[in-house]
């Protein structure tokens, strides 16, 4: 990915609109989701060592699936807050499993994995095009904007082809992965606790984009970026 985007032609770049913004980076990025674009955010070097790309979950539509497949490249996930996640019955991927693959796992960025369930909203076909994932994915956006008003099962079918991700219970106090920072900030903008989170790659090594890369992208695109210790420090 280094120096190119794949995503094909879009509106946003070019555009300048630097002169509109706040210039603290926090208050910049809460702008970004309230406004339905994206923002990356880099945890730390010490961590997975990974820019997401972010966007709230309501906002995203079939071009911004387009934009996580061509421009991030890595697994397109919804993080839900742990109180949500908890309203639907969500359970932890490896606490509803019975199988000995779940047992001792040695992460070495973190205690355990986020992962839930994977979910198609039950309207889609396969599940897996631009159009019914960014279905599924408003679908759970807006679930997670009035859980009590939704049946999870009757909107939603397992195995599908969204991850779902829970937050720690004690969100920044407990856990500091991509699941946690994007849910804070989406709950700092007055937004539901729902947000789409996929790492970006490099087309050239296969690894993790470099936050360098990671800056110019978001540079050239008038993106907002994020190193996950501004986020602890403001949020956590």
């Amino acid at each position: 990915m280094t120096g190119t985007d794949h995503a094909g032609p879009r509106s946003d770049v070019g555009v300048d609109e630097s002169d509109s913004q706040p210039a603290d980076p926090i208050e910049r990025a809460l702008e970004s989701l309230r406004a339905g674009e994206p923002v990356l955010v880099h945890d730390a070097a010490d961590r997975e060592g990974e820019t997401d790309l972010i966007y709230h979950a309501d906002a995203v539509t079939d071009d911004a699936v387009g934009r996580l497949r061509n421009d991030a490249g890595g697994l397109i996930c919804v993080a839900f807050a742990h109180e949500v996640a908890e309203a639907f019955g969500l359970p932890f991927y490896t606490e509803a499993v019975d199988h000995p693959a779940t047992a001792g796992h040695d992460l070495g960025y973190d205690e355990r994995s986020s992962f839930s369930l994977t979910v198609n909203h039950r309207d889609t076909y396969t599940g897996i095009t631009d159009t019914d994932r960014s279905l599924t994915i408003r679908s759970l956006g807006d679930a997670a904007a009035n859980p009590g008003e939704t049946t999870f099962s009757e909107e939603f079918r397992v195995p599908g082809h969204v991850h779902l991700l829970k937050a720690a219970p004690d969100l920044l106090a407990q856990r500091e992965g991509h699941t946690e920072l994007g849910v804070a900030l989406a709950d700092a903008a007055d937004l539901s606790p729902a947000v789409v989170v996929c790492e970006m790659l490099d087309d050239e090594t296969g690894e993790a984009l470099s936050p360098d890369d990671a800056r110019a992208y978001a540079t050239r695109h008038d993106f907002s970026y994020l190193e996950g210790r501004d986020i602890l420090e403001r949020l956590g």
